[in-house]
């Protein structure tokens, strides 16, 4: 892979990527310590690409980028890649701030709703049968009831209307036409934007240039198969070219989007056969995250590193390669077939 554009920008700062676009950087407080936005000339105006988390210092840095690398010119468009609080957190605020309606798919603005919306009660609810049939023990169920519904935590308002985006269909930007590239697994409905005329992918969490996003099992849908769902849609990027310039959510922009199509499917093939091979004994979700993730995890990272793990099992589960039961404990059980 090609990285023509070897260092981010600073905080509060943009960086010419194309013609008319511009990349920003947002802080996150987690492993992954960062999130890529992009600004794109739009008439008198600018059309913003996600948002980042709708904390105090993303929004002292929104407001530097607006007087300094915005030039004072306000958000004309507001587009999300998908629900998740770096990308969708701070919408209901720029929205209102700059009278913008959100542009979205449905699924990922009913998710974010229904996420913000939920007191904790529900999601708790949903959540205590599916870890427990997952592995965890007393200790981790107290974690898991202590972290609640982390998302609506974080994210108390996610913007009451949007315009929808549909996968397939043409938007116009800055005056070139983006077409809606919808991918699944990491999210529901997520929307990457591809301009042919500028040979441009923004490809947010559904491409990234050297790790996999998150593919994770929730309670709200504990029957899913997202990782299936997520390779059969990076099927719908090997049209586009292989020299595309690719704007991803995290990490640098990068040219060689088919030779990363290739490593992300090999990636999850190894991870597929690594679980296969340690369901030759009945082994639980809570198992199987740890023998796919040997380092030490924190509270964040465990729960999504064990969404991943039933991601993979549940795949295997539908391909007939494995089988489950569950034990007298309430413990789901895999075992190879």
């Amino acid at each position: 892979m090609e990285t023509p554009f070897p260092a981010p920008p600073p905080p509060g700062q943009a960086v010419p990527v194309a013609p008319g676009i511009f990349w920003l950087r947002m802080p996150l407080p987690f492993a992954l310590d960062h999130v890529n936005l992009w600004l794109i000339e739009d008439g008198d105006g600018w059309a913003v690409i996600d948002t980042g988390l709708p904390d105090r210092k993303t929004r002292e840095l929104w407001d530097e980028v607006l007087a300094g690398p915005m030039a004072g010119r306000a958000p004309a468009r507001l587009v999300v890649t998908h629900f998740h609080p770096d990308h969708m957190g701070l919408a209901a605020w720029l929205g209102r701030r700059f009278a913008l309606t959100m542009e979205a798919t449905l699924a990922e603005w009913l998710y974010g709703r229904m996420l913000s919306l939920d007191p904790g009660d529900g999601f708790i609810e949903a959540s205590r049968g599916f870890y427990r049939a997952a592995g965890f023990d007393e200790a981790l169920m107290t974690v898991m009831v202590e972290r609640g519904n982390a998302y609506g935590k974080r994210v108390r308002e996610i913007p009451p209307a949007l315009r929808r985006l549909r996968g397939g269909e043409e938007i116009r930007i800055g005056g070139h036409r983006w077409r809606v590239i919808v991918g699944r697994g990491h999210s529901p409905e997520h929307a990457c934007l591809w301009c042919e005329e500028l040979q441009v992918l923004i490809s947010g969490d559904q491409i990234l240039p050297t790790i996999s996003p998150n593919v994770s099992v929730w309670p709200n849908e504990p029957e899913a198969n997202p990782l299936q769902d997520f390779l059969d849609s990076l099927q719908v990027f090997r049209p586009l070219p292989a020299d595309v310039l690719v704007l991803p959510s995290h990490g640098l922009p990068f040219r060689g989007l088919h030779a990363r199509l290739d490593a992300l499917e090999q990636h999850h093939d190894e991870r597929l056969a690594k679980t296969l091979d340690a369901c030759g004994t009945p082994l639980s979700a809570l198992d199987v995250l740890r023998v796919l993730f040997r380092r030490e995890l924190d509270t964040h990272q465990l729960f999504f590193a064990l969404g991943e793990s039933l991601s993979h099992l549940h795949c295997l589960l539908h391909q007939g390669k494995l089988r489950c039961e569950t034990d007298t404990a309430g413990v789901r059980r895999f075992l190879r077939c």
